[in-house]
């Protein structure tokens, strides 16, 4: 199950946006406090982290660092009211955030932020997986390959098939002497 958390110091932001995303049966965790946020990196993969920009004790930049740390696939996203061009592009480059969602939001706003980034990030995963299977059918294909050396080494010839032309595999007699 796709798995989003969501850090604000405000609850009645995080039940706002819990209700708006109640009806895609996500995982959505809400944090009002950044440490509590930053121990659960810990203890789950998710999909999507949005952070506020605005909070007491960790600004919403230097906490997705930390979650970029942590879980560097997971996509960053920052939610703000305070969106000045300083603070956008410090998170951009610094926190590698997705997406920037501005407070007021429209609920199909950060839904159709949302399901764009868990497409990326279901993307993202997938290709990591064939990547993985790529190198491992690839290892398995030079160990072959290093066996069959080994193998026309020993016995110049055995790897070496001869064919009619019809295809059938002509055997020739084998004289031990």
């Amino acid at each position: 199950m796709i798995k989003i958390q969501l850090v604000d110091d405000e609850p009645h932001v995080l039940a706002a946006l819990q209700r708006a995303l109640r009806p895609h049966h996500w995982d959505v965790q809400v944090f009002s406090d950044a440490q509590d946020a930053l121990d659960a990196l810990s203890e789950h993969e998710y999909a999507v982290i949005v952070s506020d920009y605005k909070m007491p004790q960790l600004d919403g930049i230097t906490y997705l660092q930390f979650a970029r740390q942590r879980q560097p696939n997971a996509l960053r996203m920052l939610l703000s009211a305070h969106g000045d061009r300083q603070s956008m592009m410090q998170a951009i480059n610094q926190a590698e955030i997705y997406r920037f969602i501005p407070k007021p939001w429209e609920d199909y706003e950060i839904e159709t932020a949302l399901r764009s980034a868990i497409d990326l990030f279901l993307l993202r995963t997938e290709n990591q997986r064939l990547l993985a299977q790529v190198r491992e059918q690839q290892s398995s294909l030079d160990r072959q390959q290093q066996e069959l050396l080994r193998l026309e080494a020993e016995h110049p010839g055995i790897t070496r098939v001869r064919r009619d032309t019809d295809g059938s595999v002509l055997i020739d007699e084998f004289d031990p002497h």
